[in-house]
């Protein structure tokens, strides 16, 4: 997929009361435009936003979550009989940086601690007997589980006859019934007290580190120790950078920053980023992966050794070996990428699905879920992606917003053996046997739905280009970190028009001058090509930005960054609506009124199609870029005529709502265009 195309989406503006804004402007003492932004998130109330601006560090009673006090009671009685602790952690970054931190501590507070994380490949997900057996073998009396458990009720049972006491702390929805542990702390538990509920597993350890020091906690010593690890397994596992993980992770970025741990100076280094200051967006893009890495290829206990290593040899070359991994990684998942999207391409029953699932021999585990959020980014739905060998299936899945995917998958629970997730992502497992009938299943489930589910690019609010100064730029900072439940902002500038494109860095990047009324202003457009820019010189269009600032001679300038471009005035609700009926049509459903008015072709259309395409010598961008240039058809007609001519050998074509890959047949055999098997069902009905 071209750098410079994307996924159709609706593009929608927050409401904005501007009366609350010149309130909030006025009471905090913040400019309008963060105002402005800070309306449009709709806090509670005006104790809420307090938190939300404050730089204090100012975190909840950690007894007030259920069991902290059996779970700290437990681990001191360990800590002073000298008995054996095993964290028992995961393979992902929160699940790393959980065991990491707590370790950390542990260790440094005398305990007999060691740690146990088990293999994605081989082992999966949580506790498993064999894993406690080999923990029983090394003598240990305690177990606490970090970033799992809770649903582990027949572990925690061996355990406990194995004369070990478990302690849970964990931050999944728990089961009905909870597993038989000494204590478990879980801020999900239907009897929990505490106010925040958006701790990732690294957030309930700092938690549980909190109640460990008791009366001597000293929170600005505990940040300064550890909000560096809690903050990167937070950004990882996607959670909310709200409240307390709002805290952790500010705190965690300026430790970051100053390059105190060892380990994670070198992680930056390996990713190039060491030479300026992370941003949550940083850190989820180039540090995260990285950790992972060794899970999804490897084992993660190399990924905590680098977090806890005072040794710079040892600390760089885990670094590497991580780097190493990340790259292969990437490799895999590209090679995965290939087949699916080969697999997809070539199976109408699957691509025009309101679902995907696709589904490959012995795909590598550890990155089916990157694949599934590629493809959902490719094709604009939501998608699972399912790799099998034998009788024995594992999918992973991503969702777009509007479509809850655990829900769709739990429609389908007797199919499955078993699933967990949550409404943008899932994984399960299933008998390979039922793919098939999954596939059929849970596109029954979205048919249910009374909506159809869009992508949607949100913006924060419009601006009029006139108005866009280096000082607004700053003023945002009170808004940041930014993350998920704090995306950083998006603008509008609506109805401007394309001046000059100029490329940079050998036309790696563009530069794009556009203006409006007598303003004139220059935005990046990074990573796209001259030949993947589909604008023209005097197209009006609208932009999405994000403002930032750049450093130049030592000087700051205001910098404006194109995250995605439309025509003005393109209706994307009524294009995506048009081009889910041309789905619908080609999965073979019956022929409705909809798709007659929809769909019904003529000669002239195909005329008009052939002459563009040809006038073009073919076509290589997204299809809305076509169906502006042609004119005014449904697109869905749009596309049932580019099927029908591909079938007729008069042009070849790849196909998605992101990218039209049409080329023309030299020297086609004459045809008659209206015998196209693809139109049939259409006109026989």
């Amino acid at each position: 997929m071209l750098k410079g195309v994307v996924i159709m989406k609706v593009w929608t503006v927050s409401e904005v009361d501007k009366g609350n804004a010149k309130r909030i402007s006025e009471d905090f003492n913040v400019p309008l435009l963060p105002a402005i932004l800070l309306d449009v998130k709709k806090f509670e109330d005006n104790e809420t936003l307090w938190e939300f601006l404050s730089s204090d560090a100012d975190f909840s009673d950690p007894y007030l979550m259920t069991d902290m006090d059996f779970a700290v009671e437990r681990i001191n009685t360990a800590v002073r009989n000298k008995e054996k602790i095993c964290i028992y952690g995961d393979y992902d970054a929160d699940g790393v940086t959980s065991t990491a931190l707590l370790y950390s501590y542990l260790e440094s507070i005398g305990a007999d601690v060691t740690y146990y994380i088990p293999s994605r490949e081989t082992e999966g997900y949580g506790m498993n007997k064999n894993a406690i057996q080999v923990i029983s073998d090394s003598h240990v009396n305690l177990i606490i589980t970090v970033d799992n458990g809770i649903s582990a009720y027949e572990e925690v049972e061996y355990a406990n006859s194995l004369g070990i006491d478990v302690v849970i702390t964990d931050h999944h929805v728990p089961p009905e019934k909870l597993p038989n542990a000494v204590a478990i702390v879980d801020q999900h538990r239907k009897d929990d007290t505490s106010p925040f509920k958006d701790f990732s597993g690294v957030g309930i350890v700092f938690k549980l580190v909190m109640a460990l020091e008791d009366n001597d906690l000293d929170i600005e010593k505990l940040l300064d120790d550890y909000s560096d690890i809690a903050a990167i397994g937070t950004i990882g596992d996607v959670v909310s950078l709200t409240g307390e993980n709002r805290i952790l992770v500010r705190e965690g970025l300026k430790r970051i920053n100053s390059s105190k741990r060892l380990g994670i100076a070198k992680l930056r280094e390996n990713a190039g980023t060491d030479k300026k200051d992370m941003s949550a967006v940083n850190i989820a893009f180039n540090i995260v992966p990285r950790i992972n890495a060794g899970g999804r290829l490897g084992l993660s206990q190399r990924s905590v050794k680098l977090l806890l290593t005072d040794d710079e040899r040892e600390a760089a070359e885990i670094a590497e070996e991580l780097g190493e991994d990340n790259r292969k990684r990437q490799q895999i998942e590209h090679e995965i990428l290939e087949e699916a999207v080969k697999s997809i391409e070539s199976d109408p029953t699957v691509k025009y699905q309101k679902v995907l699932i696709v589904a490959g021999e012995n795909w590598h585990q550890g990155v089916i879920g990157i694949v599934a959020a590629r493809l959902k980014e490719k094709y604009g739905k939501p998608t699972i992606v399912i790799s099998y060998s034998g009788e024995n299936a594992k999918g992973s899945g991503r969702s777009i917003e509007g479509f809850h995917m655990r829900d769709s998958v739990a429609y389908c629970e007797d199919l499955i053996t078993i699933f967990g997730g949550h409404p943008m992502a899932a994984g399960l497992s299933m008998p390979t046997a039922n793919i098939n009938a999954f596939r059929k299943r849970i596109n029954e489930y979205a048919d249910t739905l009374k909506e159809l589910v869009f992508p949607k690019l949100e913006l924060s609010c419009r601006l009029n280009p006139a108005s866009i100064t280096l000082e607004m730029v700053d003023s945002l900072s009170v808004l940041e970190p930014y993350g998920t439940g704090n995306p950083a902002p998006i603008f509008g500038l609506f109805e401007v028009t394309l001046r000059k494109v100029t490329p940079l860095s050998g036309g790696k990047h563009l530069k794009l001058l556009i203006s409006k009324g007598t303003t004139e202003l220059s935005v990046m457009y990074f990573n796209v090509t001259p030949q993947e820019f589909p604008y023209e010189i005097g197209d009006i269009i609208n932009a999405a930005v994000i403002l930032d600032k750049n450093y130049y001679n030592n000087r700051e300038e205001l910098s404006l960054k194109v995250k995605e471009l439309s025509f003005f005035g393109t209706n994307h609700k009524e294009l995506l609506e048009s081009m889910s009926v041309f789905d619908s049509y080609m999965t073979g459903k019956p022929v409705t009124a909809q798709m007659k008015s929809e769909l019904s072709v003529n000669r002239d259309d195909f005329v008009n199609v052939y002459k563009f395409l040809k006038k073009h010598k073919g076509f290589l961008y997204a299809p809305e870029i076509m169906h502006y240039r042609l004119g005014t058809e449904p697109i869905g007609k749009m596309m049932l005529v580019l099927e029908a001519m591909k079938e007729l050998n008069l042009i070849t074509m790849d196909a998605t709502q992101s990218m039209l890959n049409i080329k023309m047949v030299e020297n086609p055999q004459k045809v008659d265009i209206m015998s196209a098997r693809v139109l049939s069902r259409l006109f026989n009905s």
